[in-house]
């Protein structure tokens, strides 16, 4: 057998496997090393993907080529749009996954892919040559070498588990840690810490009182995450419920609170914020006496329900005690309990934005390694260090998505400039440029940058020229076509919108916020029968010219301010400045500026604490 190869990635979970599709999909000849050929692609935590912000990330990487949006379709037992009531800035999708289905499409796509093989082993040490990677060692004490090496190790680096008192070694409950790679790049020079993460218990369905619960019923229309043409979803679709915690809840919670890892001093290394453990909700938020739960289903034949807001790693009994004051959740009986989780990750800034790093060339670190939580957030740079995994092996050019391109681009952007001081999860707020990054236009984003280096295949290329083909002739149409007050004030008094006084082209009538195109349509027989010229992806290509019209004025400013700011990415800063003299810079822009000592203007807008007027302090002492 033959152990050379051009891409070895370690871990096939999200990020592992997307890198891995990459790197053999453009060409390399690629190697996926896990622990466990079964397990390829578990979701660790929630059996979901997506949700705010994290929902655009999937769609990127659908966009750009990449296999989790396909996956997540094809696995899918609900789907909602969240935010709908907001601007279209704000949609996010969101689908819930039959956890075993899930596994079994990565486990067919990964079998499958030309270029990519498998084998099932631990990594024990990186093989490193003159500051350069060139191959692996495993348990089994097999030497492969490889141009270039991608780390996905997720939870598994070090790995400790929390419940109560009681501490198991582990990269996943029943799932053994990892241990060496930490070392030997702690030894070369990395700098690298802990991190802390939790799940909940899981719930037989079977035990569940779903009448003291509120169902939640997934859409019913023509979203997905692919843009890619499928089937209509192939699995039955099942609903989520609701119920909340109680003040009887939080005191059987507050009574195991001696023996909580995070409390205890057990657990020292620091968690996310906006994702807290159930006991840190009844700390931080002492005021409030309930908070909302979510019962997921785990798949369709299964009764195992995940209850998402009940994060915890307090002791069995009291996680026990706790569940049964829930509505709905008197007699649950548990198939496990929730457990906490603390990992080796290494510090994001040691990165290029190609998530290769600096001190060794053609290893490349993606996913929970580099500080961030979340199957999406792993994925996104998974896909990215694959891609520049295999550029760095045939030659070409670095392949870096921008802040004003892409989530990806803000994600990557975020760990590599400012670093991580907890767990890093992706939200709309991390966009400047939120209404050019929407989910709907991912594909007119990214898929041509996809093609460009070989990973978006021809169908992508020629459902993207469609799709711009037939938006332009709808467009055309509603610009052109002018409507008479008589042929439609009947439809706007009937939307409580103002009557015409005189003629206008349709387009004017499109940016009231009353109705949309297709409510138009049902009053305006030409404009129905345009639409339904379009020969496939017809709801898509309506709602996103609907988009495309009522916000263009506020895209297109977003998208001259992005050109704008981008300039400001040419403009070097480093060594050119002595900070600490200028006192027209706010004190706590002075410290930031000495401590991170950005290469560039744009970078040094983008510290936490730099404000515009810092910015334009700066600009004007380079004389710009």
């Amino acid at each position: 057998m033959d152990f050379k190869y051009d891409v070895i990635v370690i871990g096939a979970g999200h990020a592992g496997n997307e890198a891995a599709c990459a790197a053999a999909n453009m060409g390399s000849k690629t190697l996926l090393i896990t622990m466990d050929m079964n397990k390829i692609g578990q979701m660790s935590c929630n059996p979901a993907v997506g949700g705010i912000a994290k929902g655009q990330i999937v769609r990127e990487i659908d966009a750009l080529g990449g296999q989790m949006g396909i996956i997540t379709d094809r696995s899918a037992i609900q789907f909602r749009m969240l935010n709908r009531s907001k601007g279209p800035a704000m949609w996010s999708p969101r689908s819930q996954s039959d956890r075993h289905q899930f596994i079994q499409e990565w486990i067919q796509t990964v079998s499958n892919t030309p270029n990519l093989y498998i084998w099932q082993d631990t990594v024990k040490q990186l093989i490193i040559e003159d500051k350069t990677v060139t191959g692996v060692i495993t348990a089994l004490g097999v030497q492969m070498s490889a141009k270039s090496v991608v780390l996905t190790a997720g939870t598994f680096l070090s790995g400790l588990l929390h419940i109560g008192k009681n501490q198991l070694s582990g990269g996943r409950i029943a799932e053994p840690a990892s241990f060496g790679l930490t070392e030997q790049l702690r030894l070369v020079g990395f700098t690298t810490d802990r991190m802390k993460t939790g799940t909940p218990c899981r719930i037989d369905g079977k035990t569940i009182d779903f009448s003291k619960t509120a169902e939640q019923i997934g859409d019913n229309d023509f979203h997905k995450f692919s843009f890619l043409e499928e089937e209509d979803r192939k699995l039955a679709q099942r609903s989520c419920w609701i119920t909340y915690t109680n003040e009887s809840t939080h005191d059987a919670l507050r009574t195991g609170l001696i023996d909580s890892p995070l409390y205890n001093g057990q657990i020292k290394s620091i968690g996310p914020r906006y994702c807290p453990s159930i006991e840190t909700k009844i700390v931080t938020f002492a005021d409030k006496t309930s908070h909302q739960l979510f019962l997921e289903p785990e798949g369709v034949n299964s009764q195992e329900y995940y209850l998402n807001g009940f994060s915890s790693s307090l002791p069995l009994d009291v996680q026990i005690k706790a569940i049964h004051t829930i509505p709905g959740l008197e007699n649950a009986q548990l198939y496990r309990p929730g457990y906490a989780i603390e990992y080796d990750f290494f510090d994001p800034t040691q990165l290029k934005h190609t998530l290769e790093t600096k001190l060794i060339r053609n290893l490349f670190f993606a996913g929970q390694v580099n500080g961030t939580t979340g199957y999406e957030e792993a994925a996104g740079q998974g896909l990215i260090a694959g891609i520049n995994a295999h550029i760095n092996c045939h030659g070409g050019s670095e392949f870096v998505l921008a802040r004003n391109e892409a989530y990806i681009g803000v994600l990557i952007d975020d760990l590599v400039t400012k670093g991580v001081d907890e767990p890093y999860r992706m939200f709309t707020s991390r966009a400047e440029y939120r209404l050019i990054l929407r989910q709907d236009d991912a594909d007119m984003r990214l898929t041509e940058k996809g093609d460009s280096i070989g990973l978006a295949k021809e169908n992508r290329i020629n459902q993207l020229k469609s799709k711009k083909e037939e938006q332009k002739n709808l467009i055309d149409f509603i610009q052109n076509y002018s409507i008479k007050p008589a042929h439609i004030n009947s439809f706007l008094a009937s939307n409580d919108s103002a009557e015409l006084r005189h003629g206008c082209k349709l387009s004017d009538l499109i940016l009231r916020p009353q109705f949309g195109l297709n409510e138009l349509a049902t009053a305006i027989p030409a404009l129905q029968e345009k639409i339904g010229k379009i020969n496939s992806r017809r709801e898509e290509i309506v709602e996103s010219v609907e988009v495309l019209l009522k916000y263009e004025g506020y895209i297109e400013r977003e998208k001259l301010i992005a050109e704008k700011l981008q300039r400001l990415e040419h403009v070097l800063l480093k060594g050119r400045i002595d900070y600490s003299e200028i006192q027209s810079l706010s004190t706590e822009a002075r410290q930031k500026l000495i401590k991170i000592d950005p290469e560039t203007i744009g970078q040094a807008s983008r510290i936490p604490g730099i404000s515009p007027s810092d910015v334009n302090v700066l600009l004007v002492l380079l004389g710009r």
